[in-house]
């Protein structure tokens, strides 16, 4: 596979050490600190079904959020070189991950529902179209090995009268 490398770093700091370290599976917290150079920090920790702290992101949070955004900047960027005006967008997507008896787990599905606002002139089927292209271009979408699935929703502006 040739083309271009592209390197990411990040540092995770685990902070949620009480006193006496992992003695006891109740004993710690699941907090973290997600670190780079030039970046705000991430407050992370595990999602509260494992023991972790609902006012942090947790690393299923992020995984949906990434393949949310990665689709959204892929989107945009099409569509900007497609001539279709996008004036506003917000996904709510939704993430399933399956826990295995034994506590092992992995994502199922993550479906993006994303709701884009076109202008008035711009092409909604195109604009659906572009959806289906940035699915096959996202980074993440393209690494992860379950289904993600986009239910887009398209809203034309309306034209404005002189």
């Amino acid at each position: 596979m040739a083309g271009k490398e592209h390197r990411y770093s990040v540092q995770v700091s685990w902070t949620g050490n009480t006193g006496s370290g992992t003695r006891t599976y109740r004993g710690y917290e699941r907090a973290h600190d997600i670190t780079a150079p030039g970046k705000p920090t991430i407050e992370g920790s595990a999602d509260p079904a494992f023991r972790g702290d609902s006012s942090r992101w947790n690393p299923e949070d992020l995984l949906v959020a990434s393949l949310s955004a990665c689709h959204k900047l892929w989107f945009l960027a099409l569509c900007s070189k497609a001539g279709v005006v996008v004036t506003a967008y917000e996904d709510s997507a939704e993430g399933f991950m399956l826990e295995e008896p034994n506590g092992a787990g992995q994502f199922t599905s993550v479906t993006l529902k994303p709701c884009v606002t076109i202008s008035a002139e711009s092409d909604e089927a195109r604009a659906l179209e572009l959806h289906h292209e940035a699915h096959a271009m996202c980074f993440i979408a393209r690494s992860v090995n379950f289904p993600v699935s986009n239910e887009p929703t398209i809203k034309r502006e309306r034209p404005t009268t002189p």
